[in-house]
C-alpha cells in the first residue's frame, strides 16, 4: 500500500544542509498499524510529513496505493491526499468557533460530497467514536479525549484508505490515552491502514509493527508480541 524506496529529503538554509531523510526505506501493507519511534530530530515528522504529501522528497521513489508520487502536480497530490489520507494530530487542530458536526463538516465539503452524503458521514464518524448525541457540543466543552475522538471522526468520515496519527495521545493522561488508543486498535481492525508517531513506547508494543528511526533512516523494526496480529505481521 505504501513503498518507499531510498527516500532523501534535505532542509537547505544560508549556513548549512539538513539530511532529514537518507535512504528512508519501508513497506506498509494493507491493514497494517505500524509505530514510528524515535528521538526528537530523527526524522518521524519528515517522514510523516512525506508520506501524507506535505512535503516533496529529493531524492527516491514512492509508490502510495499503487501510484507512484514523483512528478505529480499540486493539484494531483491535493486530489490524491484528500482521497487516500486521514490525519490525526497531536494537538487535535479542531476549530474552537465550530461545533462538532461543523468541524467533521470541514474537510467533506472540499471533497464536493453533497448535503446528505456531508450529514451521513458525519453522524455515522461521530458515533463511531462515542460522540453521536454531542453534535452541537463545541470543543471547549470536551475533554482533551473526547477532543481528539471528534479529531479521529473528521479523520474517518472522509473513509481514508489510511490515518497518519502524530503523537495522538501526547496531550492526553493516561487514562485517556488509552481510551485513544483502544479506538486506533478498533479502527485498524476494522481495516483501515495506520501509521503512528509516538514517543510512548507501551503504544509502541501495542501495534502489530514497530519501526525506529535515527538519523533519517529506518534502524530496526518488526512485529510487537503483545499485538494480537504479532505472528502473522510481516517485517519491513
Amino acid at each position: 500500500m505504501l513503498a518507499m524506496n531510498n527516500i532523501g529529503k534535505v532542509f537547505t538554509t544560508d549556513v548549512v544542509q539538513t539530511h532529514a531523510l537518507k535512504d528512508f526505506s519501508l513497506k506498509v501493507n494493507e491493514g497494517d498499524f505500524l509505530a514510528v519511534t524515535g528521538t526528537s530530530g530523527s526524522g518521524k515528522t519528515t517522514f510523516l510529513n512525506v508520506a501524507g504529501l506535505l512535503e516533496t522528497f529529493d531524492s527516491g521513489e514512492y509508490t502510495l496505493d499503487g501510484q507512484d508520487i514523483q512528478g505529480l502536480t499540486d493539484r494531483q497530490r491535493s486530489q490524491l491526499r484528500n482521497e487516500k489520507i486521514g490525519f490525526i494530530f497531536q494537538s487535535f487542530n479542531l476549530i474552537p468557533d465550530l461545533n462538532l458536526f461543523d468541524n467533521v463538516d470541514v474537510p467533506l465539503r472540499y471533497r464536493g460530497f453533497n448535503a446528505a452524503q456531508r450529514k451521513e458521514r458525519i453522524l455515522s464518524s461521530l458515533e463511531r467514536v462515542g460522540l453521536g448525541k454531542r453534535l452541537k457540543h463545541f470543543p471547549a466543552q470536551l475533554s482533551g479525549g473526547q477532543q481528539q475522538r471528534v479529531a479521529i471522526a473528521r479523520a474517518l468520515a472522509g473513509s481514508p484508505r489510511f490515518l497518519l496519527a502524530d503523537e495522538p495521545t501526547g496531550n492526553l493522561d493516561t487514562e485517556m490515552a488509552k481510551s485513544v488508543m483502544a479506538l486506533l486498535q478498533e479502527i485498524n481492525q476494522s481495516g483501515t491502514t495506520i501509521i503512528m508517531v509516538t514517543h510512548d513506547e507501551s503504544l509502541a508494543q501495542q501495534t502489530q509493527r514497530q519501526i525506529v528511526v535515527r538519523d533519517g533512516r529506518v534502524c530496526d523494526s518488526g512485529a510487537s508480541s503483545t499485538s494480537p496480529q504479532a505472528d502473522s505481521a510481516q517485517r519491513v
